[in-house]
Formats: C-alpha cells, structure tokens, sequence
C-alpha cells in the first residue's frame, strides 16, 4: 500500500465542482500526514481540459465514453480496478448523491473501512467529521488498509485546492458489462428568482419559527437589494418555492453576503452556501455549527435583533 492520497474528482456539464477542490485541499493536509502525495482522479471523456485548475501533484485521467455523464455502475468498476492496483493510503470522495453513492459501494464491493461527513483533517492526520446534523464532532485516525471518506465543505475553501498539477497519466479503466446508462439530463424550467446569480442573499431556517415571519426577511432582503431564501425544512413546510432552496438538494450559492436567520448550518445546507464571500449568522444556539463558516454571528433571539437591525440598515442607507 502507498501512502498516496486519492481525490474522485466530481465534475457535472463541463465543470468541475467545488466539492472536488474543497477535497483537494483536505488531501494535502492529509498527505502532508501521511507523506505521500496528492493524487486526482479524472475519469471523463474528452475532459482534459479539466485537469487544469487541480492543485494535484499528480492526475490520473481516463478518457472513455461511458464517463460522459456520471453512472455509478461505470465509476465503481473503473474506481475498483484503480484502488486495487495501486493501494493508496486513502480516498477522497465528495458527500454528494455521487460521491455517496460511489463510496458506499466500493466500501462494500473492496470490504474497505468508510469515513462520511468529514468536514477537516486534524493534527496528525485525524479525520474529523461532524456528525448528527453538525452536533457531534467525532475525530478518528486512518484504518491500517485503504481507507474511503466522504468529505463535506465548511473547512476548507475551494480555491484552497486550486493550482496546477504537477503532472498528468492518462490510464486505461477496466469495464465490464455496464448495467446503467444515462438516458437524458433533464433541468426545470426557469422559473422564480435565480439565487444563484444574487450577490445579496437572506436566509431563513427553523428558527423563523411560522411562514408569516419570512415577512421580516424579506423586509430586510428589499432594504439591503437581495433576495429571501431557506433551508430544507422551510421549503419541506411549502413556505418558499424549490427554486430559492440553498444545499446539497437545491443550489449551490455564492453571494458577497448570506446573512443566515435561524438555520443551524446542517452539512446539507453548509455545501449549498460555504462559498459565499460573508456569512452572518444569528442564532439564539450559540454552539449551532453555522458559527464555525461564519465570518460574523450574533448569539441571539433573532425576534429581539430584528427592529435594531432594520433601523442600522436604515441608517446607513
């Protein structure tokens, strides 16, 4: 076994996402442990170009057409083949619906220890996941065989794993009899506000408490020119439409300011939103894990912050 650490690099229509530089900077604090080196792992077809920006000390790309579009049957034997070949001392996958899927499997196919949710590596190269919707911090060391993580943003920024790679091996994957395909991509139709493009953003969670109290976001979003948006459990309760969700299942935002209200920072939520240049966050729970992205927060009942809030904004304005 090497001490090499793997990163699958998760690319979706032409990009590669941010997951995948967010897990190449937690493998070089991984490697710099283990004293091996960072690899990337591209499999793709006609996607060279996208090696360019992996701050890798090496890439390993395979080009086939049955890596076009993401299949899990097709990425499980190519990862199965590579990870027995060449042993390394880990492997890096996103905590996505790919990476969730492509991990849990190859833990089960290989019989190969999985480590979910880790958000940083730690001193000496402990992995530290967070846990139970961010409540637990749990820290554990490497297994003594291949060890498979699936890593979740908030301790890492994606340009922190951005550079170019030392070098690049093309390899050919092993594939069987593939039983998935891609039939179609299909996208919903425009529709609402695109958050995606609103450099002003205000968010509410759970502690909005009542769909009549998004009324005071939105007061606040048309004073500071943004737009109102929410977690899981508002859109669940049909309070917002899907279209202005932030997170793993919905977008994937990065305003110059996300002013969260009320949402605890869920690693679901925290991939939709870590990107954003300031986060602010009030929230009455003071160890609530949207403190640890946030470049300012307020421990307090968001209902006793409000009117002062709206009048500083006044004031300013």
């Amino acid at each position: 076994m090497s001490e090499d650490i793997f990163v699958v690099i998760e690319h979706l229509r032409g990009q590669v996402t941010d997951i995948s530089y967010i897990m190449l900077a937690a493998a070089r604090d991984l490697a710099q442990a283990s004293g091996g080196k960072v690899v990337g792992v591209l499999l793709g077809s006609n996607a060279q170009a996208l090696v360019n920006n992996l701050a890798a000390d090496e890439v390993l790309y395979a080009d086939n057409p049955a890596f076009a579009e993401f299949t899990s049957d097709a990425y499980k034997q190519a990862l199965s083949g590579l990870i027995g070949e060449k042993g390394p001392r880990a492997v890096l996958f996103g905590s996505t619906t790919i990476g969730a899927d492509v991990a849990g499997g190859l833990s089960a196919r290989l019989g190969l220890p999985l480590v979910s949710s880790c958000i940083r590596i730690g001193e000496a190269g402990k992995l530290v996941s967070q846990i139970c919707g961010g409540k637990i911090m749990a820290e554990t060391n490497l297994a003594e065989t291949t060890t498979l993580i699936t890593m979740i943003p908030g301790g890492y920024k994606p340009e922190q794993g951005q550079g170019s790679p030392t070098g690049v091996t093309a390899f050919s994957a092993t594939l069987g009899d593939l039983k998935v395909a891609l039939l179609e991509y299909i996208e919903p139709e425009a529709s609402d506000v695109d958050i995606t493009k609103e450099n002003v953003l205000i968010a509410v969670g759970r502690g909005i408490q009542t769909q009549d109290n998004i009324e005071m976001a939105e007061e606040l979003a048309e004073l500071l020119g943004g737009t109102v948006c929410g977690s899981r459990p508002i859109i669940d309760q049909g309070w917002l439409p899907t279209s202005r969700l932030v997170g793993k299942s919905g977008n994937i935002v990065k305003p110059k300011l996300y002013l969260a209200l009320g949402i605890s920072g869920a690693p679901e939520h925290v991939e939709g939103m870590s990107g954003a240049e300031t986060i602010v966050a009030i929230n009455v729970d003071g160890g609530a894990p949207i403190f640890d992205i946030a470049k300012y927060g307020a421990k307090v009942d968001l209902f006793d912050l409000f009117d002062y809030l709206i009048e500083a904004i006044e004031d300013a304005g």
